[in-house]
């Protein structure tokens, strides 16, 4: 009777899946935030006089990268997972949802009329770097701050999912999870650009994810109330929270150890060519194509559509049939053929047919970014010792932010010494996904050889 009441409120369905609602919500704000600049990149690079702020490739390279800048080099990344493991879900997901709050105000202030018209802050940001605007510099800030809240946010809302679904839905509330964060992509790259287009500003998008941010604050506090009040109905409960904390004196273990290292490198090598080609991919269509930004983005918001629908198909064939590493494989040579495609297609304005080859190339990187999360990450417990795989999942994710912060600011210097054509950018991110192939063809033979069981079904018969 005891232990029905200790766990009355997690095995409430209405319970859990509010709180799966609230934190699924808040990721969803989150993924909007981090692109709504990207549809806008042609609006960023016109003069004050036409609307814009006078960003080159190079500096809107540079602000993609900030995200990662504090994660990277000052090791946020890492000091999350302490810090969850030290505070525990409640106060780890307020934070997040506060950082992230925090640099999304930094950035609005960044694109206001207010601040580039001399307002506080412009005269000192205006006195070094005078090649990149001040506007530029500030939203950097922001955005790095906000990339630590949202990192942070990521890492508490799987920790949260575990806590309240373990021995239950756990799978299908994660995969559901993932699927609503993608949606916001799939948002951000319809609205960002026809708000931008309506009030001439590339400010009032990002005020309107400020004000959802603020609201997936909101949803996290409510979700503190419930995390109190299932955590003084369950005494028992920590056990189903902790999960193998982080600890430095692992890392030795995790970078001595070659599977991991061909892991992080594909993991590295794959997301580099996602995650940044994101950020210039509504630029390489409106010039490939002579596209406006609005229908650019558009035509792009469909690729994560395509991931969202058809990852839980593919996590259900691998538990059940595996070919985790020819999963691997088939996501490197879609995602080469999606970017070589971009760079050598004779693509011409007004053209039906490069028009359905650019839908026909998206919708391929989008079967590929199913295939590539889905077989990589329930993999790692096959090739990690279970002892250190927190610290590896870590030290992945860290590794990963590396090639994250530096290819956006490749690609945007590229596309100025090119004169803003993508033909090599393009070719550049092929060249990701070739070596993607080589890592994965090599896990393969080293998995055949040493029997880690990537090929095998993940559920036991």
């Amino acid at each position: 009777m005891t232990q029905a009441i200790q766990q009355s409120l997690r095995d409430k369905a209405w319970a859990r899946w509010t709180v799966l609602v609230l934190i699924a919500l808040t990721m969803f704000f989150a993924y909007m935030f981090v692109d709504v600049l990207s549809p806008l990149k042609s609006m960023l690079e016109k003069t004050a006089e036409e609307g814009g702020l006078g960003w080159s490739s190079t500096v809107f390279g540079t602000y993609g990268s900030s995200e990662f800048f504090l994660n990277v080099f000052f090791f946020f990344l890492i000091f999350a997972g302490i810090i969850l493991d030290k505070m525990g879900v409640r106060f780890t997901a307020v934070l997040s949802g506060a950082l992230m709050v925090i640099g999304a105000l930094i950035k609005v202030y960044a694109l206001s009329a207010t601040f580039n018209g001399g307002g506080f802050g412009f005269d000192m940001l205006n006195s070094f770097m005078t090649t990149m605007p001040p506007s530029a510099k500030l939203a950097c800030v922001g955005f790095m701050i906000f990339g630590c809240g949202c990192e942070m946010g990521g890492v508490t809302v799987s920790r949260a999912i575990v806590k309240w679904f373990e021995g239950k839905e756990m799978a299908l509330a994660m995969g559901l999870e993932m699927a609503v964060a993608r949606l916001g992509v799939f948002a951000v790259f319809r609205m960002s650009a026809p708000i931008a287009e309506h009030f001439q500003s590339v400010q009032a998008p990002v005020i309107l994810c400020l004000i959802l941010l603020c609201i997936g604050l909101l949803f996290y506090l409510i979700y503190g109330i419930f995390d109190a009040r299932l955590e003084k109905t369950a005494g028992n409960l920590k056990e189903a929270e902790e999960e193998e904390p982080f600890r430095f004196k692992d890392l030795g273990k995790v970078f001595g150890s070659g599977i991991f290292w061909i892991v992080a490198l594909l993991c590295v090598l794959y997301y580099s060519a996602i995650f940044p080609f994101q950020k210039f991919a509504t630029g390489m269509l409106e010039t490939n194509l002579g596209l406006s930004a609005e229908t650019a983005s558009a035509i792009f918001s469909y690729f994560p559509i395509g991931a969202m629908i058809i990852t839980p198909f593919l996590g259900a064939f691998l538990d059940f049939k595996g070919k985790g590493a020819t999963m691997l494989m088939l996501g490197s040579i879609l995602m080469i053929i999606c970017h070589t495609t971009f760079a050598l297609f004779p693509f011409q304005t007004g053209d039906t047919l490069s028009t359905v080859v650019a839908y026909s190339a998206i919708v391929l990187l989008g079967v590929s970014f199913s295939l590539v999360p889905a077989a990589l990450w329930p993999s790692m417990p096959k090739l990690i010792d279970a002892k250190v795989l927190g610290s590896a999942y870590s030290a992945t994710f860290w590794i990963q932010n590396v090639g994250l912060m530096i290819t956006p600011i490749v690609i945007g210097s590229v596309l100025d010494a090119t004169g803003g054509k993508y033909y090599l950018p393009m070719l550049i991110f092929a060249s990701f996904g070739v070596a993607a192939l080589l890592l994965s063809l090599y896990l393969k033979a080293v998995d055949k050889k040493k029997g880690y069981g990537l090929e095998l079904p993940n559920k036991k018969k």
